[in-house]
């Protein structure tokens, strides 16, 4: 019996250090395929997406030449590469029907896993003049995608590139053209939601879990959600409002460009907490709920940044 005991011990011991040998490794090969943040992906990112073969892809300004814009691939391990090129100011990007689509000032851009482009949707295909077309998300079916036009933001900021205060005279100039366009997977474009008090300057957009739309409105500072066909605040004003996401327990999620914050929204007391602040412009993030994280490009440093969201 003692010598059947150690025999165990010993055998129990030897199974139990390879069990800790297994998990040390397979722990060790995780942390090291995966990305380092905060990453340099280029000047000026705005927005980001994970597309073909689950690799990120990042909408990527540069300067301000015609064409000089860009879409980079980021791979699981971190590794760059120019995906495709020849943009102006390309904004939001969402990755649907095998794929990827963004927008570009007055027009969409519809990529292929090749990294072939053509315009899928032009200045002339929409219903309304657009002026500033800025954050793309899917919508709630996968059928197509949402579309913000942020209508006249020539007229939300002071010389010193400040928004308004939202009691002067000047914001009260500021005029109702923002809207957003609903385009379906063969290019047709509607508008989802006309021009409203509270849209002056939409930004973000997204659907959360009841399939109602989401929005952060840029110069006013309000995240909106669409309750029973309504544009509806929830609590709390965040200027400069960009990306807005909802994640699966009902929390919200919201970026300031102009703030450099992203805040945390509780679904039902509507209480905000902040994630991330200090960043020069918390631009359009790509919530990543199973990684327990946010991709959050901060355009003016030229990093992405993952942001813890537990």
């Amino acid at each position: 019996m003692k010598t059947l005991s150690t025999i165990t011990k010993a055998s129990f011991q030897h199974i139990l250090m390879g069990i800790i040998l297994t998990t040390l490794v397979v722990s060790f090969t995780g942390c090291g395929s995966d990305i380092q943040f905060p990453i340099k992906v280029g000047e000026n990112p705005e927005s980001i997406t994970k597309g073909f073969n689950d690799n990120y892809y990042v909408t990527v300004m540069n300067g301000n030449e015609e064409g000089d814009a860009e879409l980079v691939e980021m791979s699981k391990d971190g590794t760059l590469k120019v995906f495709a090129k020849g943009f102006n100011q390309p904004k939001g990007i969402a990755y649907v029907g095998g794929h990827l689509y963004f927008s570009d000032v007055t027009r969409v851009w519809k990529v292929d896993k090749d990294g072939n482009t053509q315009v899928f949707a032009d200045k002339e295909d929409f219903p309304e003049d657009v002026l500033y077309l800025n954050d793309v998300s899917v919508d709630g079916e996968g059928k197509g995608i949402y579309v913000v036009d942020m209508g006249a933001t020539i007229y939300m900021r002071d010389e010193n590139n400040n928004l308004w205060p939202l009691d002067s005279e000047q914001a009260m100039l500021v005029p109702e053209l923002g809207r957003i366009y609903h385009i379906d997977l063969d290019g047709n474009v509607t508008i989802a939601q006309d021009t409203s008090p509270l849209l002056l300057n939409p930004n973000g957009v997204g659907i959360d879990n009841d399939g109602n739309m989401m929005v952060g409105e840029f110069f006013k500072g309000n995240f909106l959600v669409t309750r029973n066909g309504q544009l509806t605040p929830l609590k709390g004003q965040f200027r400069g409002a960009d990306a807005v996401e909802q994640d699966s327990k009902g929390n919200y999620y919201v970026s300031s460009w102009q703030q450099g914050k992203v805040w945390k929204i509780d679904g039902k007391t509507e209480d905000s907490t902040v994630l991330i602040e200090g960043l020069e412009s918390a631009a359009d993030f790509y919530l990543e709920e199973d990684k327990g994280r946010l991709l959050l490009p901060d355009m003016k440093t030229g990093l992405v940044h993952s942001v813890d969201i537990n």
